[in-house]
């Protein structure tokens, strides 16, 4: 999916040697309504920040002291994510989500540190879908003094992202950096590879699959369940997990096939499509997401399969669209939000979301986004620096009633392990017109009603997580 919101750069014309394995794209935010935001400040960073891993024109990267201190320099958030490949339309939704927090906090006014104004603006670092990649783009990012990382789409990437900024930050403690993580949900994570410098705002596999199940106890046409997924940690931990708790929630129903994928590289799912519906499975559960979710959904479809799918990521990108008149009434997704939820704040948000990207296949909005945005911007407005320590001490157990989302989202960041505590929702595909479906997803006539939400108690879940903390 060709996508493009970023404003039209001042240095275009100019004659810049990048090279592409490399590159940093800075997406700057389009308003800026606190008038001591001066344009040629921006300007300076621009040029500087569109070489990574290179010497900076126009501006050195700024110094520690710079950072911390109550200088109007733009704080600067590098997102990590894969902007190309197979899961590039994944990481573009995302990029639309942070684009549209750090707009409006930029808004209203920025981030006051010291009494000063501070915009906030975002780099896109392209890991193409490898860790390899994400690795080497996070080192650009440390080397040009950025201290706050974003990634999500892939929980291996994050772990081997968190293992690097563990001995970046003990081996040059005056260039730390934090971790915010929207959406790797490996639950290891928070657990036994915990980390004082990463943060995590989606709810982690366990507590989905909580939600899930719990759907799927009172679903009691469902006796027969296919369990499939992506061949890596997270993928791995969804079918270990969904075996176990429906074991334990319905002990009746039988596990009729499960099966792993590799991730990103399969383009025929008729096989497995084929599979299933010779297995009898009256239900598919799965973790896909991305393209992998959209080509199984599509394949079930042509090989006639009615199974039921209880799925993470079945809402949006694609898939709606894919699975079509067949998804009515049989496509369940869990996520901590959703545009039928309801509520006059939460309909403002999407609205707001929909006339900032028009198109049909740009709507995909997620809550934890955009909040983990606030969140950040928050807790250094509360430490009164962006240094990484002090930041990290002010997210731990910070309520997130103080931000614009968190006035109506309620949600709490558990010092503990830092994962955050939300409520889920499971909701059901319909067509966009019937009752709780209001709005529909990527104009594909179809919408999601709620089926269920429970609150942040009822998903959270215990945590082994011993975290070694900063002197």
């Amino acid at each position: 999916m060709e996508f493009r919101c970023d404003p039209p750069s001042p240095f275009q014309d100019l004659d810049i040697e990048v090279n592409p394995n490399r590159r940093a794209l800075l997406a700057l935010p389009l308003v800026f309504a606190a008038p001591t935001f001066a344009a040629p400040t921006f300007a300076a960073q621009t040029l500087g920040a569109q070489i990574l891993g290179a010497q900076t024109l126009g501006a050195p990267a700024p110094t520690a002291a710079a950072a911390a201190d109550g200088s109007r320099e733009p704080i600067r958030l590098a997102l990590v994510e894969g902007l190309s490949g197979p899961f590039a339309n994944a990481g573009e939704a995302v990029f639309r989500n942070l684009l549209l927090a750090t707009e409006r906090i930029n808004r209203s006014g920025g981030v006051r540190i010291g009494g000063v104004a501070r915009p906030l603006v975002l780099l896109r670092f392209d890991s193409k879908g490898s860790t390899e990649e994400a690795l080497s783009t996070l080192r650009g990012a440390l080397d040009q003094r950025i201290g706050f990382i974003l990634q999500g789409n892939s929980s291996a990437t994050a772990a081997a992202l968190i293992d690097a900024l563990d001995k970046h930050n003990e081996r040059e403690p005056q260039r730390r950096a934090l971790f915010l993580n929207y959406s790797a949900v490996d639950p290891a994570l928070t657990n036994e590879r915990c980390s004082f410098w990463h943060f995590r705002f989606d709810a982690h596999a366990d507590m989905r699959l909580a939600a899930l199940t719990d759907v799927l106890q009172t679903d009691l046409g469902v006796q027969r369940v296919f369990l499939i997924g992506q061949d890596y940690s997270f993928g791995q931990h969804v079918l270990k997990q969904a075996r176990q708790l429906i074991a334990a929630k319905r002990p009746d129903v039988q596990i009729v096939g499960h099966e792993l994928h590799a991730l990103g590289k399969v383009r025929d799912f008729l096989p497995y499509a084929a599979k299933i519906k010779a297995s009898g499975a009256q239900a598919v559960l799965t973790g896909n997401w991305g393209n992998d979710l959209t080509l199984l959904v599509r394949a079930l479809r042509e090989v006639g399969s009615d199974a039921k799918l209880y799925t993470f990521y079945g809402n949006a990108l694609g898939a709606p669209a894919a699975i079509g008149e067949a998804g009515i009434g049989r496509v369940l997704a869990v996520a901590e939000w959703h545009p039928n939820l309801g509520g006059a704040a939460s309909d403002a948000f999407h609205a707001e979301f929909r006339q900032r990207f028009v198109q049909p296949q740009d709507d995909y909005v997620h809550v934890r986004l955009q909040l983990m945005v606030e969140m950040l911007a928050a807790a250094m407005e509360q430490a009164g620096s962006t240094e990484a320590a002090a930041v990290a001490r002010a997210l731990e157990g910070m309520d997130a009633k103080g931000t614009a989302i968190g006035a109506w989202h309620p949600a709490t960041m558990r010092a503990g392990d830092h994962q955050l505590q939300q409520p889920l929702v499971v909701s059901q595909m319909e067509r966009a017109g019937s009752p709780g479906v209001a709005r529909e997803v990527e104009g594909s006539g179809f919408g999601f009603r709620t089926v269920r939400r429970l609150d942040a108690a009822a998903v959270a879940q215990p945590h082994s997580c011993r975290m070694k903390r900063p002197d």
